[in-house]
């Protein structure tokens, strides 16, 4: 079969990775990719929001299925767009993508269907939006409707400070935004808890702990994920049961009442507190950089999960796992996540051995005359595998020393509440 990845992160590379190990896949596409993904699949330099030309690059290279990587397409419909002309596409469509494109639908969804949130207020009035603020307790979390690559997202510690970034929002700081979602600050443990999803049922998907705050000990500003580990240490058999119960059954329950039942992964990201669960969050596709570790977790054929999905056959299809414990390093440029350093050379990546248990995922890398350079924010996830999960990290570590690029930067303790001191 022929298969098109679209997007150009660390979770496409690691999908290309899966994907390139199924003895089904003929051709493999990776649009627009990176300087990863060059080396296992063949770049289309494409602009991804033009869907026409996308189509056509499809018609061209007799794509068989379609897997969309990043959100802003399947929000934008790309999948409703593409399923007209009659392509295999993996992933939702422009409807149940308001779950993560709209953080106002996912809690009035979440208000309907009784499903355990933070308490929350909508807002398009600066007037109202500051009533509610003099009126909750500190910290506060304010949060733009819209998509805003992972900076709409504010937790406050002062009134002021809420109230300020409240109306930054409203007066269109993002252009995906003209309402703020503000709610209590939940007190717990995160949890990115995955699902893959048909017409008909779903399926476990793994679970990991992502690292969001861009300095050591979960200090400093919110970032798109400096590292994450899987399995997540906190996810007992009775936190599933209560997360499947209350929390991805009743979403996926209530897409199926409106008419637009939900196909792919889905993501919910929780917070667990007082063995509850709250969603903070659902994201429509993979998480990054948890794609990272569960792809290289995943034993299943990963076109086999994706054709079942597409096919809602995913009840007839077992999805098996290593028990390994795998873990990420995000190396990122300097800078980030304000402005950071680009195009930059990133020396022997050759020294380190890759194999089944360590892998380097490009996100904002090129390529130009056989040399790697920076172009993101987010630039490499140094990962690793090992039956204890110190020594997975110790190996990323040990990795990353070997990568010259005086540029970067990344966190020691990614994994840090998982491992005990040694």
């Amino acid at each position: 079969m022929n298969l098109l990845v679209i997007g150009s992160g660390g979770r496409e590379h690691s999908i290309c990775y899966k994907l390139r190990q199924s003895s089904r896949v003929s051709k493999l596409f990776c649009m627009p990719g990176n300087a990863g993904t060059e080396k296992i699949a063949e770049n289309i330099s494409q602009d991804i929001s033009n869907f026409e030309e996308v189509y056509k690059i499809i018609k061209k290279n007799v794509v068989d299925i379609v897997i969309i990587g990043p959100e802003e397409p399947l929000v934008n419909g790309i999948t409703d767009f593409l399923e007209k002309k009659l392509v295999k596409v993996f992933g939702p469509n422009k409807f149940a993508a308001q779950l993560e494109g709209s953080k106002a639908f996912m809690k009035n969804l979440c208000k309907k269907n009784n499903i355990p949130t933070a308490n929350f207020g909508i807002f398009e009035k600066y007037e109202e939006a500051a009533k509610f603020i003099e009126e909750s307790q500190i910290p506060i979390v304010i949060k733009a409707d819209g998509l805003a690559a992972g900076k709409g997202v504010l937790i406050c510690n002062s009134k002021d400070e809420a109230l300020i970034e409240t109306k930054k929002i409203l007066e269109g700081k993002f252009k995906s935004s003209k309402k703020v979602v503000i709610e209590e600050f939940l007190e717990g443990e995160e949890l990115s808890y995955f699902v893959v999803v048909d017409k008909n049922s779903y399926s476990f998907f793994g679970s990991a702990q992502d690292h969001k705050r861009v300095g050591e000990g979960d200090t400093g500003p919110n970032t798109g994920g400096m590292g994450a580990y899987s399995p997540a240490r906190n996810l007992t058999k009775d936190l599933e049961f209560k997360i499947k119960k209350k929390i991805i059954e009743p979403t996926i329950q209530a897409m199926k009442n409106s008419g637009n039942p939900y196909k792919g992964f889905l993501y919910a990201g929780l917070m667990v507190k007082n063995d509850e669960p709250y969603l903070i969050e659902y994201n429509i596709r993979m998480g990054d950089p948890e794609c990272q570790v569960l792809m290289m977790k995943l034993k299943t054929d990963l076109l086999n999960i994706v054709e079942a999905a597409i096919n809602n056959d995913l009840n007839k299809l077992k999805i098996e796992w290593d028990n390994k414990k795998c873990i990420t390093i995000v190396l990122c440029a300097k800078g980030y996540p304000g402005d950071y350093i680009k195009d930059k050379e990133i020396e022997n990546l050759s020294k380190v051995h890759l194999d089944k248990n360590n892998q380097i995922f490009h996100a904002g890398t090129y390529k130009i005359n056989e040399k790697i350079f920076s172009k993101g924010g987010r630039v490499l996830n140094v990962t690793s595998s090992s039956n204890d999960l110190y020594e997975a990290r110790n190996n990323s570590l040990s990795n990353l020393e070997k990568i010259k690029w005086n540029n970067g930067f990344f966190r020691k303790d990614i994994g840090w509440r998982a491992i005990k001191k040694k």
